[in-house]
């Protein structure tokens, strides 16, 4: 029983231009880092499906759903919102995306792989339940999340979100979803500005300022998430892996380097095991230069998969 890579080739496809940093070269950096280092031969490779119509009903507007499909351009590219738009193979890939959520979920749950690392993009988690914003088109942790409690019945799902900017879109689908425990760290002053007042009792929002460091990223887990994690006692952990606080990425300022991604994770792995029999699928959002980048997901990736 191995653990799950679930990738697939449309999500390169996906194309913003070359002046954005949300580029198609982060997942065959990441895809090529995990090889060199070994870690793609602990697991088991999986191709995103296309997550249907009523999957993204879980956590999207059928409205919003039909009028991004509407929009897809036959050339060039659709404007969604000034950082965000759409290629010709945009709705594509980000069905893959959200579709990669959904059979990861699939498969930890059954038993056929312990965890799931899914190296998707677009990204997902600034999607909002009618609107996309941030790069992000439909919200795929959040998908796969509403798929473990309608479909399979889970009653208990935390939602862990270390990316540098807040969740806002997870935050606006899930605020008031008390089966659904939303932690999230992310740095102040940040695009999308929000997370400050959190917006529901089940979200914990930690704002740090610029220039924290790991040890204050690594206090709030400790002081905040665990005991919140541990009264909560999650049936299954969904991570939104975004790997943009690392101190050689300059979209945000958080300071983070590998160490602390590797610590978080398995902060992270061991509350999955006192709770939800080890089961975590961890989805990637941000992080934008590709060396950083790379080297943070390995960090992650190896402790997940028990490789570390």
């Amino acid at each position: 029983m191995l653990p799950a890579y679930i990738s697939h080739p449309d999500c390169i496809k996906h194309d913003m231009g070359d002046q954005n940093p949300e580029c198609p070269e982060r997942i065959g950096a990441i895809s090529d880092h995990l090889l060199i280092k070994g870690l793609l031969d602990y697991m088991l490779p999986y191709d995103a499906p296309l997550a249907t119509e009523q999957q993204l009903a879980q956590a999207h507007s059928t409205l919003y759903i039909h009028e991004l499909a509407a929009h897809v351009p036959t050339s060039g590219f659709y404007q969604v919102d000034p950082d965000t738009r759409m290629n010709p193979y945009t709705y594509q890939a980000a069905l893959r995306a959200a579709g990669a959520a959904v059979l990861a979920t699939d498969l930890v749950i059954s038993g056929e792989a312990p965890v799931a690392f899914c190296n998707i993009r677009p990204p997902g988690h600034h999607a909002e339940r009618a609107a996309a914003s941030g790069f992000c088109f439909f919200n795929n942790v959040v998908v796969g999340i509403r798929h473990a409690l309608n479909v399979h019945g889970l009653e208990r799902v935390t939602l862990v979100d270390f990316d540098v900017h807040h969740g806002n879109g997870s935050e606006d689908i899930l605020h008031d979803d008390p089966r659904v425990l939303m932690c999230s760290i992310f740095e102040t002053g940040l695009y999308p500005f929000s997370g400050a007042v959190p917006r529901g009792p089940n979200m914990l929002n930690v704002g740090l300022p610029p220039r924290s460091g790991g040890e204050a990223f690594r206090a709030a887990v400790e002081n905040q998430w665990i005991p919140a994690l541990d009264a909560f006692r999650p049936q299954m952990l969904y991570i939104s892996a975004g790997f943009d606080g690392h101190r050689e990425d300059d979209m945000g300022n958080l300071g983070l380097v590998e160490a602390d991604y590797t610590w978080v994770t398995q902060q992270l792995v061991a509350v999955a095991k006192r709770h939800a029999g080890g089961r975590i699928v961890s989805c990637l959002e941000g992080g934008y230069v590709l060396s950083p980048l790379a080297r943070s997901v390995a960090a992650h990736v190896r402790v997940l998969i028990g490789a570390d």
